[in-house]
């Protein structure tokens, strides 16, 4: 039951804190939310694929043992692949930019603003009911790497929540309102990891496979989601602050795994 008070813990501090944040981030004037966002980014990617290769893949490895690591390999593929599925079905909807193709003046009539704003909700719910999932399977495996990899899924949920919250004010919501349904789909969290934690606890055998996908993930956001948007800025002074940003997300998720083992 230890494990499970870790799951639920992790799944409600990381949804609360990122509505929160949120929240207090589109309090900022729009001239330094504009400069800042960015650079969230940018250490989320780094942080998120730290966690995937320096934490969750050799974990999944040490899980099946060498002889089977090609089932570790095809496992990320495939993951990467139903990634890559989802979002083209509009299941999983992200906008880290409040310059991204939802928030372009006159390109929605105040129909098509509430339907985004309606899909952006359903798409984030299940966004971060997946997150709980891949929380629960890497706290399962250990205190440790469920630490890591939540705190890892944090950093990208910030960002990825101050999107959404401006994609609802956009569409026209009351902004008590907005908070209040960003911060329900960020909590469907906690429903992904208690329902993880049941199953995978009657298939531990599955366990390294489900952080193969966990990693899945966290790659698939980085590469084909977060880093498109970074090079959109190619100006020397912004390039060299990703490089850095990227490399100290990178970096603390290094010096965790060195610290707790």
């Amino acid at each position: 039951m230890a494990t499970l008070a870790w799951i639920l813990a992790a799944t409600a501090v990381g949804g609360i804190a990122s509505a929160a944040m949120a929240g207090l981030f589109l309090v900022v004037p729009e001239g330094p939310r504009a400069r800042l966002l960015p650079h969230l980014v940018s250490f989320a990617t780094g942080a998120l694929l730290g966690a995937a290769l320096l934490a969750l893949l050799p974990e999944a490895i040490a899980g099946v043992g060498l002889p089977r690591v090609g089932e570790i390999g095809v496992t990320l593929v495939i993951g990467i692949g139903v990634f890559f599925v989802l979002e083209k079905l509009l299941l999983w909807r992200h906008c880290h930019a409040d310059e991204c193709e939802t928030h372009a003046p006159g390109a929605h009539d105040h129909h098509r603003d509430r339907a985004t704003g309606t899909l952006v909700l359903v798409g984030d719910g299940l966004h971060n009911a997946l997150d709980g999932v891949l929380i629960a399977a890497a706290f399962l495996t250990n205190v440790r790497l469920g630490v890591v990899t939540a705190l890892a899924i944090m950093a990208h949920e910030i960002p990825q929540e101050i999107g959404s919250f401006g994609i609802l004010l956009h569409a026209g919501m009351p902004r008590r309102k907005a908070w209040v349904l960003n911060l329900a789909s960020s909590l469907t969290s906690m429903i992904g990891g208690l329902l993880a934690y049941f199953a995978l606890r009657r298939a531990l055998s599955l366990l390294p496979y489900a952080l193969a996908i966990a990693a899945a993930s966290l790659i698939y956001i980085a590469v084909a989601d977060l880093i498109p948007g970074l090079h959109r800025r190619v100006d020397a002074r912004h390039s060299a602050a990703q490089v850095v940003l990227i490399s100290a997300g990178v970096a603390l998720i290094a010096l965790m795994e060195d610290q707790v083992h």
